[in-house]
């Protein structure tokens, strides 16, 4: 492998790595917010409990997230200095702001959240949780809007063989970053909901405080269902996007080799790429993908033969990763419909088999966003910004295999010990449950939260 495929799974291994913990903060962030906003209007502890529990959780994942984030924009110098030199006067602008505004009141106010306990007025103190919820959507929005940018990018001119930000409106406007952002944004939600629910299932089975964890399992159902239709709402402009700004991209995303109106979506193929067809074509429904495509079931959709091999991503990969992302999603839009379902006829712990498929379902929105994310970025290639600048004229040109094989080991090894320390600190404080004296629990008064 050369150095352009060595520096790009490097980062993609350091990338996705770092998107492990960046859907849980999001999250999670919001829903303990709303748990000690609960608290601090009704004045119920179970609420104050809810939050401190889960709060911890929250922490132990930020912690792993910051010193994860750190690492990638190091390599933007060290294995793309051709990107960054091209690119850096645009591409570095939301990254400045995101550390400087975002990161930076996400860092100060989960400070004072974190120490501020019976120091500070309940007011104060849930305000300070509301603006780290804030902080941490407001960094992935400067993140996202500028690999938006990458994906499709507004705003330049190339001048003096670079590229050079004439209109930074466009970028906080361009809608592709826009709609990334609320997609990634609500996945991130959904992530939260079902970490949420799975621990409450694991407590219910082992029937351990179960009026705290059936609390917390019902805001996770309610949670998680609303956080999904809102997935499923900015997928769908998502996928118009796609379809106007990377047609090449939505065509690998449904292996639709040929130009076609009125296209029908096949519910199983499976593409040959090197004969430029599918293998498999069955269940096709009718106009299907021009509606999705265009909202418009007449529209025409253009096909892979339409666009030179050497400009075409990596079909398989692209195909096999947005299938599965999507099949997971009905499979999460439907355990969310049946957790909210027993949660409303107050069933949960007798429905053992749904707490159990909870539990083991806990990793499934963590391999969906991954999946999207790897539809986003090999779905992207050649270019590392699209139809601008390719990823093999992005890469450093002073370093060799040697050294990024190297630095790539290095990178793999520490984040494997630091995801390690992660899981091994999630399943401990998650098994022990919440601290302190919940015999309040058992009072008719509070029963009622």
């Amino acid at each position: 492998m050369d150095v352009v495929g060595l520096s790009s799974l490097q980062f993609a291994i350091t990338g996705m790595f770092h998107f492990i913990f960046v859907p849980l903060t999001l999250g999670l962030s919001l829903l303990v917010a709303i748990m000690e906003t609960r608290y601090v209007t009704t004045g119920n502890e179970l609420y104050l409990a809810m939050t401190k529990f889960w709060g911890k959780l929250f922490l132990i994942n930020f912690a792993l997230g910051v010193v994860t984030g750190i690492t990638m924009e190091f390599q933007f110098g060290m294995n793309w200095a051709e990107y960054s030199r091209y690119v850096g006067d645009i591409f570095g602008a939301p990254l400045a702001i995101e550390a400087t505004l975002a990161f930076f009141l996400e860092s100060v106010f989960i400070g004072v959240w974190i120490f501020g306990w019976n120091k500070v007025s309940k007011k104060v103190h849930v305000l300070c949780i509301w603006i780290v919820a804030f902080a941490s959507n407001l960094s992935a929005l400067w993140i996202l809007l500028a690999n938006g940018w990458m994906q499709h990018p507004v705003g330049f001119v190339l001048r003096n063989g670079r590229a050079e930000m004439v209109d930074f409106v466009a970028m906080l406007t361009n809608s592709y970053g826009l709609l990334k952002f609320a997609h990634t944004v609500v996945s991130g939600f959904v992530v939260a909901a079902f970490f949420v629910m799975g621990i409450s299932a694991w407590h219910l089975l082992k029937k351990n405080k179960p009026e705290f964890f059936k609390t917390s399992f019902r805001m996770g159902a309610v949670y998680g269902l609303i956080s999904i239709c809102l997935v499923i709402l900015s997928g769908d402009f998502s996928a118009v996007v796609v379809a106007d700004a990377q047609p090449v991209k939505f065509a690998a995303m449904e292996s639709l080799w040929e130009t076609q109106a009125c296209a029908g979506m096949n519910l199983f193929t499976f593409p040959d790429e090197r004969n430029e067809c599918n293998l498999v074509e069955t269940g096709t429904i009718p106009k299907l993908l021009s509606y999705l495509a265009y909202h418009d079931p007449d529209a025409v959709v253009k096909g892979l033969k339409d666009f030179p091999k050497e400009d075409r991503p990596p079909v398989l990969p692209v195909f096999l990763s947005f299938r599965t992302m999507v099949g997971m999603g009905f499979y999460m839009t439907l355990l969310a419909i049946l957790a909210v379902f027993v949660s409303w006829r107050g069933t949960i712990e007798k429905n053992t088999l749904l707490l159990r498929i909870l539990l083991y379902s806990i990793p499934i929105p963590y391999l969906a966003n991954q999946f999207g994310w790897l539809v986003a970025e090999i779905g992207r290639q050649p270019w590392i910004v699209y139809g601008v600048l390719r990823t093999s004229d992005a890469v450093s040109t002073s370093i060799s295999v040697a050294q990024v094989t190297g630095s790539l080991i290095g990178f793999t090894l520490l984040y494997g010990f630091l995801g390690f320390i992660d899981i091994y600190l999630l399943v401990k404080y998650a098994r022990k449950g919440p601290e302190g004296d919940l015999s309040f629990l058992t009072q008719p008064a509070q029963k009622e939260a």
